[in-house]
């Protein structure tokens, strides 16, 4: 493969999959410059690889590398950084009022600290279903965890979710 195409390949690459990526990783490593991090090194390694090998199955193949990569900078420092999430939309101006915000901002921080309740396992195949919109396949591939495992720890972990968040949370769902 060309320099010029393997450039393209991994342009496109970046375009599609960036910010879906900081996003997962995000999750994994608490801290959106850190993710951002991740990414970048995640990228580089995709600029290595064997285009024709990966092209395939890229998807997946991002994701892995990401998770990896992410849980290779937590064992790295050994520790577990908690910050807040900034939420999980940006509205403009001419959106939801401030009340309406305030309120969607409530419960998403109850949703995140609801998240944050289950364990490693639940909330990263919880994240990929459900931030990322991936299908159990590709959540195995990713995790290394059967599809089945995958299927019961996404039941449980939203059956958790679901005894934790409160009743008007839920009403509205």
């Amino acid at each position: 493969m060309t320099a010029l195409a393997r450039d393209e390949f991994v342009a496109d690459a970046l375009a599609k999959y960036e910010a879906p990526l900081i996003g997962y990783a995000t999750g994994i490593v608490r801290d959106h410059e850190r993710a951002r991090d991740v990414v970048q090194d995640t990228f580089i390694r995709l600029y290595q690889q064997d285009i024709e090998k990966v092209r395939k199955g890229l998807k997946t193949w991002l994701y892995t590398v990401c998770r990896n990569r992410a849980l290779d900078v937590l064992r790295k420092e050994s520790r577990a950084v908690v910050t807040e999430e900034a939420g999980f939309a940006k509205w403009e101006a001419d959106g939801p009022s401030p009340r309406a915000m305030t309120d969607l901002d409530e419960r998403l921080q109850q949703v995140t600290e609801c998240l944050d309740k289950l364990s490693d396992n639940q909330r990263e195949v919880v994240r990929l279903k459900f931030q990322q919109g991936m299908s159990y396949k590709e959540i195995s591939a990713i995790t290394g965890l059967t599809s089945g495992n995958v299927g019961f720890l996404i039941h449980t972990g939203l059956k958790r979710m679901r005894s934790l968040l409160p009743d008007d949370l839920l009403e509205d769902i």
